[in-house]
């Protein structure tokens, strides 16, 4: 997956966000995308900037370490 598909998904992730969810939103797109996000070769700063603002990459980065130790409920 491309750095612009993946900046697309956040974005919208992030703004469909129940009220006071979106930084876990934010977390939540770092776990279910952490191998496209590793193997993208784009730094989670460049797709955080493109998509909900530079600042937020470290919850994305949360997010791609927390994806070794969880699994994603059915929804």
């Amino acid at each position: 997956m491309k750095a612009e598909e993946l900046s697309l998904i956040l974005k919208k992730m992030y703004e469909d966000a129940p009220k006071g969810d979106s930084s876990t939103m934010i977390r939540l797109f770092g776990i279910k995308y952490a191998e496209e996000l590793r193997g993208c070769g784009v730094p989670m700063t460049e797709i955080a900037n493109k998509s909900v603002g530079s600042s937020y990459h470290a919850e994305i980065s949360k997010g791609v370490r927390l994806a070794k130790y969880v699994q994603l409920k059915a929804s």
